[in-house]
């Protein structure tokens, strides 16, 4: 009897432990004593994808160490600094956790108490799991699925933007998308090319560029998906691709129209946490233009060129955003942008202290101040110093650029931003009008040869989007050193069009460096009262 009574009651115990197992299972999973695996969350273009994550117990990801270098201010020193150093490891003791610090572009490895039982959990985890770097994929675990989206469509450029298991190898000039969803863009036999530069419909200046090619695998594996690299790096900000190809490298109309200004358009939204990847890499230009640079990036920009890193980001927008001759379009801009916006965005970069340029009052005795551009090499004014003489006598108070100054950005943009109004030949120099404050005037000076379209083409068009005023001063056959050159009765001057229609090079050759300007000074001086009037109040 006694002995069926104990049969019943360890019974009786074995059926209750039954049940409780279930909860007891339930309530261990619902904590942190086991390792638990993270589950695969979309990807955020301002964090490193969920997959890179699913892969290690509590949820990160051990990476190599790195060290990550930031811009503290503009300096050469600074931006030498272009790419950051990665130290490999050779044992995976070597491998500390990393910190999840929404503010930084590399994963920076940090020490702490938990980083030796962490180490412990991962060889556990990798023991019963099989073993995996921390980028592999691990075949219990659904493929994520990233995105390409290229436009091919735009005459002036090329643009894949792409999310999600992306890396970029810089040596190889590649970029792998792993694993891409069924709507992503789907390159014939998963390969593509881009040229990221926004010239595209100059074929010379674009074989300048270094292209780089785009893997796209599907999601299921196949024979002829290559298999992508692990990475070394990873980041958990953006990335923007472009080119500092030295095609147009001492041109300034080339440096804001086809870089700065795309580039602007492209990675402002960011606000500073975005990693700049630059392809043909000129390092002169980058110190020419590095205000600008480290306003747009707060991260050293990274020698695509040089890069033997496999890094791994969250997003990459591999060309750069342009829209017309020194414009953006707010329709066209992802982000609504424009070009009072970019305008102010300089006047930050170079730290300008006038926003806009109040007219100036005559009774006072103050001058409005007019800066001149002036040329050395072709479209030189022969008679600049009547000229600058004759806006002086009609009021203004006149400063002479020549290119030494010019040269400068930062210097010849404070000179640019203290002025009322800005005068010059049709040129390169004449872009530095961006600097001018709201409201501020600036003259073209037209060359002879049905070159007025061509002029206001270029600089005249976009002045009422950057709140600039637009007045043009026309060469005259008697105006124009051409005249020395050939006779009265060349096509030149009584059908110039006709040399337009033998194509650019010979448009160049005659009307934009075969001549120089003999300014009409009376004709100078009417045009000039009519600037002054303008920028005056009685």
């Amino acid at each position: 009897m006694y002995a069926e009574s104990c049969k019943k009651l360890v019974c009786g115990r074995a059926a209750a432990a039954g049940l409780l197992l279930p909860l007891l299972v339930l309530v261990v999973l619902k904590t942190d004593f086991l390792p638990q695996v993270t589950h695969v969350g979309e990807a955020s273009i301002t964090q490193i994808p969920d997959f890179f994550f699913s892969l290690r117990p509590y949820g990160r990801v051990p990476l190599l160490k790195t060290n990550k270098v930031q811009y503290p201010s503009a300096t050469k020193e600074n931006v030498d600094q272009s790419v950051t150093q990665d130290q490999k490891v050779s044992s995976p003791d070597s491998i500390e956790e990393a910190p999840q610090s929404p503010a930084s572009g590399d994963k920076i490895t940090g020490d702490g108490a938990g980083a030796t039982k962490d180490r412990k959990h991962e060889k556990e985890f990798l023991a019963n799991n099989g073993e995996t770097d921390a980028f592999s994929q691990n075949t219990d675990v659904a493929a994520p699925r990233s995105k390409l989206r290229c436009d091919f469509s735009n005459a002036r450029m090329d643009i894949c933007a792409m999310e999600g298991d992306v890396r970029m190898h810089g040596k190889s000039a590649t970029v792998y998308v792993v694993a891409a969803s069924d709507d992503s863009y789907r390159p014939v036999n998963g390969t593509v090319t881009i040229h990221p530069y926004t010239r595209k419909w100059e074929v010379h200046t674009m074989q300048m560029v270094r292209k780089v090619t785009i893997h796209s695998s599907a999601p299921i594996v196949t024979t002829y998906d290559p298999a992508p690299p692990r990475c070394t790096v990873a980041h958990d900000i953006p990335a923007v691709a472009f080119s500092t190809t030295n095609a147009y490298s001492e041109n300034f109309f080339h440096a804001m129209d086809d870089i700065i200004i795309p580039l602007y358009n492209t990675a402002r939204e960011y606000n500073g946490h975005v990693q700049l990847v630059a392809t043909n890499y000129n390092r002169k230009w980058i110190e020419k233009y590095r205000h600008i640079l480290v306003a747009l990036s707060i991260y050293p920009i990274i020698d695509f060129d040089a890069d033997e890193a496999v890094r791994c980001f969250p997003s990459i927008h591999l060309g750069i955003e342009s829209h017309d001759e020194l414009m953006i379009n707010p329709a066209l801009s992802r982000k609504g942008y424009s070009m009072m916006d970019f305008r102010e965005f300089l006047r930050s970069a170079y730290s300008l202290k006038h926003a806009w340029a109040d007219p100036v009052n005559q009774r006072s005795g103050k001058r409005p101040r007019l800066v001149m551009v002036l040329r050395r090499r072709s479209r030189a004014i022969t008679n600049e110093v009547e000229a600058i003489a004759t806006a002086i006598e009609v009021g203004f108070e006149v400063v002479a650029a020549g290119p030494e100054m010019v040269q400068d950005v930062a210097q010849f943009a404070e000179v640019v931003n203290s002025c009322n109004v800005m005068v010059g030949v049709h040129g390169a120099g004449l872009t530095n009008m961006m600097f001018l404050p709201h409201n501020g005037t600036m003259m073209q000076i037209i060359p002879w040869g049905h070159m007025r379209d061509i002029c206001w083409h270029e600089f005249g068009r976009s002045l009422p989007d950057m709140g600039l005023r637009y007045v043009e001063y026309e060469v005259t056959a008697e105006e124009t050193t051409l005249k020395e050159v050939y006779p009265k009765d060349h096509a030149i001057f009584t059908d110039p069009i006709s040399i337009h229609k033998q194509g650019f090079t010979r448009l160049w050759e005659i009307f934009l460096n075969g001549q120089n300007i003999t300014l009409d000074i009376d004709r100078f001086r009417g045009v000039m009262q009519q600037v002054y009037r303008s920028v005056t109040i009685t």
